[in-house]
């Protein structure tokens, strides 16, 4: 499983003196392991090699040295035995069905070699071996949102977030489900390399965005429960199309054929939160893809979104993200 011979950074770059100065140092290790899930794995895995073996040199262990299977059936052919790797500069640990049992080969190589690493990475279900391995001791981490209760009560000292899709706390680094992998490799080698690098390798890659790591775990129609009610599920939809319509209760009640108070009440009930409360998560997300994807000027993105101006946008930002509109737009 070793990388490709080409990559976004051999293009990017030419001058000698840069090419030396990231050929020293930039080993990535990525452990493998019975039951490991794949696209941790290779997620990750293509980020780093997408940039070229001038960026970094990626190699893939696994306790013995032999074969692994996937949780999905597929053999992963490790480049080497755990026991051999060099000093990393980077680990990543990947999560899956195998975390389950916690590897003792793997946890003993984290406890005894992942201090001389300069960051130390996990995906999905891997921070399972991070905790057991009391590298996550006193700090702030994140995992798939099935485990998360799961992590916090086997490991109290841990302080666990639920929301972002990865959380950087000093060299340590945890990501939620599977292509949130993906977001923190790609994360780690804009701090490397740039962000310019890192959002040609996105684009290469064809990520429909780079997500910054407090991103939730799940957009609002995803983490809000979908209304038991057809009249109810009809006007979720309907307010995920029209973000720039009058989403006031009186006129959502309307078209849901029920009073303001039988509506609010209903909604509240059956979709885990006030009206307003969604349609404040459904403006700020569409705001957020507008900022990423588009051209548009802020008080445009902001009549688009039911905002009204571009101040009171400004204002939900910096309310909810701790940034304003233009800075987010800059950052990511």
């Amino acid at each position: 499983m070793g990388g490709r011979k080409g990559g976004i950074y051999d293009i990017a770059v030419t001058a000698h003196d840069q090419e030396a100065e990231f050929v020293a140092g930039r080993d990535v290790l990525i452990i493998v392991f019975e039951g490991v899930q794949s696209l941790d794995v290779t997620g990750p895995l293509e980020v780093f090699t997408g940039a070229g073996p001038r960026a970094y040199r990626v190699t893939t262990a696994s306790p013995d040295g032999t074969p692994v299977r996937t949780s999905s059936g597929l053999t992963l052919l490790p480049d080497l035995d755990l026991s051999a790797a060099p000093p990393p500069d980077t680990v990543v640990v990947p999560g899956g069905e195998g975390t389950r049992s916690n590897d003792p080969a793997v946890v003993d190589w984290l406890r005894r070699h992942a201090s001389r690493a300069r960051r130390v990475a996990s995906v999905c279900s891997g921070a399972f071996l991070l905790a057991e391995a009391g590298l996550l001791a006193g700090r702030r981490a994140t995992t798939h949102w099935r485990v998360c209760d799961s992590l916090a009560r086997r490991y109290p000292d841990v302080e666990v977030d639920p929301q972002p899709i990865f959380v950087r706390d000093g060299p340590i680094a945890t990501s939620a489900g599977v292509t949130a992998g993906i977001d923190l490799a790609l994360a780690l080698v804009e701090e490397d390399l740039g962000r310019e690098i890192a959002l040609e390798i996105a684009r290469h890659l064809v990520m429909f965005l780079r997500r910054p790591g407090n991103q939730a775990q799940f957009s609002t129609q995803l983490s809000g429960q979908l209304a038991a009610r057809p009249g109810l599920r009809e006007v979720q939809r309907w307010i995920a199309d029209n973000p720039h319509a009058d989403l006031s209760v009186a006129a959502l009640a309307r078209r849901a054929s029920l009073s303001p108070r039988q509506f609010a009440r209903a909604f509240a009930d059956e979709v885990g939160r006030t009206p307003g409360r969604y349609v404040d998560n459904v403006r700020l997300e569409a705001a957020r893809r507008l900022l990423h994807d588009g051209d548009d000027g802020l008080e445009r993105i902001a009549a688009r979104c039911g905002y009204g101006t571009a101040e009171t946008m400004r204002r939900a930002f910096v309310r909810e993200l701790g940034v304003s509109p233009g800075e987010y737009r800059r950052r990511f």
